[in-house]
């Protein structure tokens, strides 16, 4: 039993630091270093993930005693290593963020921690028990952190919105898997697609139900249009580390989610058919998530709401790339993990960025407050551009290798129609966020308008370098983390 705990360890790793965490706090009253702390524990656990990983999930002992509640393979592997980074270096951003704007509160890490621990539980559930407990410890935690400004009307509008609507989007997945378990009697996923195959299971009307219920809470989760609403409000309101978060770190644990229930549930021939199943729909979700959230973000004056629709457009991408799964599993699993690992350190690397520019009482808030800062404080303003332009794809950027795997994959798959519609809104995409260098280096402010002051910070100093180290490492050697996820496509 004891060598079966070795494939447990990013989780004890996050959830006895956490608590070890919370405690020092307590008894020291100390929050200078809860930040650092934090950051080690998750650090920690991503290397103990990394370990797995190289040893192989067949020599992390005898881990099929956790089945089929955990399901600990490369997949699940791949993820704590990105999730487990993807906290350390928010919680990195939040140390000087926090600090700066008094906000500080031991209680941000702490739910920081729990959530990355509920996003690595997520995508390590091979049941609906354990999705479910993941998928809210994960959920209340991204609740909480986008109404970590308690006294902010923005940020308790928005949280407020956030959990309403994630309850019920919760709701809708609670009642499809009900339904499922009703069919089929199992609540483990493979038991459940072994028991969809069975007969004319897949005919049933409370089956179409149950994958209509569940597909739409799995849209909610990626915040894929139309249930998008949520996610400008709730950006824009929370703390921009608790943004970033929830930009990165709770999206990859979605969108991995959505592939270990599609490709174990209904990975079958009829419910991932063309003609019959989930894929038109999510190609039209996919369409509609990208060109609605390009053509609105490229509207927004808050350079926060923007990186909010962007973040939903990003979404659409990585849709494509779910649905080229049903004709070329391999190459698409593998271009959708690698586009979650570019986006994510990206995605970080922006927030980290823009907190930098901005000190308290002078934040940067809309795209006038950035005007000039390029040439007031080029060392400032030349990681924001650096990020911006890995998210818009621009090569040789990890944004660029991102996007070209997943569109090669669909190519490959056979959707040229959607890939030809994914590039076009690429390019559509370019415009708000070249926008963002416009007002950097070709724009002076308005006379008399606000300027923002930019504040320094050795933690988020330090967070945007293993940023751009990583965005710089993935677009001009993609081949390593490119093996590891094409080993997760191949079911390796």
């Amino acid at each position: 039993m004891m060598p079966s705990l070795l494939a447990l360890m990013p989780m004890l790793v996050i959830g006895f630091g956490a608590l070890a965490l919370m405690l020092a706090e307590v008894v020291t009253e100390a929050k200078a270093g809860l930040s650092i702390g934090t950051a080690i524990v998750l650090l920690a656990a991503a290397a103990f993930a990394g370990a797995g990983w190289i040893a192989g999930p067949a020599n992390l002992g005898d881990a099929s005693v956790f089945a089929p509640w955990l399901v600990f393979d490369k997949f699940t592997l791949f993820f704590e290593m990105l999730l487990a980074l993807g906290g350390a270096l928010t919680a990195l951003v939040a140390g000087g963020y926090l600090r700066e704007h008094g906000l500080e509160r031991g209680e941000f890490y702490a739910i920081l921690s729990f959530a990355t621990l509920g996003a690595i539980m997520l995508v390590a559930a091979g049941d609906v028990l354990m999705l479910f407990i993941g998928l809210e410890t994960m959920s209340l935690g991204a609740y909480a952190l986008a109404g970590f400004r308690r006294g902010n009307p923005k940020s308790i509008e928005g949280a407020l919105k956030y959990f309403l609507l994630g309850s019920f989007a919760a709701a809708l997945m609670l009642f499809g898997f009900a339904l499922l378990y009703g069919a089929t009697g199992h609540t483990d996923l493979v038991g459940i697609r072994d028991g969809l195959a069975v007969g004319d299971a897949l005919r049933s009307p409370g089956v179409v139900v149950a994958l209509v219920l569940i597909l739409a809470g799995l849209v909610f989760k990626v915040s894929a249009v139309p249930f998008h609403m949520w996610t400008p409000d709730a950006y824009e309101g929370a703390p921009t580390p608790a943004t970033a978060f929830m930009a990165a770190s709770v999206k990859a644990g979605a969108f991995a989610m959505m592939l270990r229930i599609l490709l174990t549930c209904f990975g079958d021939e009829r419910s991932a058919s063309w003609a019959t199943g989930w894929p038109p729909v999510l190609a039209l979700l996919a369409v509609l998530t990208m060109t609605v959230a390009n053509l609105v973000a490229g509207r927004q004056e808050s350079v926060k709401r923007m990186l909010a629709y962007s973040s939903v457009a990003h979404a659409g991408y990585l849709l494509v790339g779910v649905v080229a799964t049903i004709r070329a599993p391999e190459q698409a699993t593998s271009a959708v993990l690698f586009y979650l690992a570019t986006y994510t350190v990206s995605t970080i690397g922006a927030f980290a960025a823009l907190v930098l520019c901005g000190s308290r009482g002078a934040e940067v808030v809309s795209y006038e407050d950035l005007a000039g800062l390029g040439r007031r404080n080029p060392a400032v303003a030349l990681p924001l551009a650096f990020f911006t332009l890995s998210l818009a794809g621009m090569p040789p950027m990890a944004g660029f290798f991102g996007k070209w795997f997943v569109f090669k994959a669909a190519m490959d798959a056979g959707l040229t129609g959607l890939t030809i519609l994914a590039f076009v809104n690429s390019v559509i995409g370019a415009y708000y966020y070249l926008k963002v260098l416009v007002f950097l280096y070709m724009r002076e402010p308005a006379v008399g308008a606000p300027i923002a002051k930019p504040m320094f910070s050795g933690e988020v100093a330090t967070a945007i370098v293993v940023c751009a180290f990583f965005a710089i490492l993935l677009g001009l050697t993609p081949g390593t983390v490119l093996d590891m996820a094409l080993a997760v496509g191949k079911g390796g």
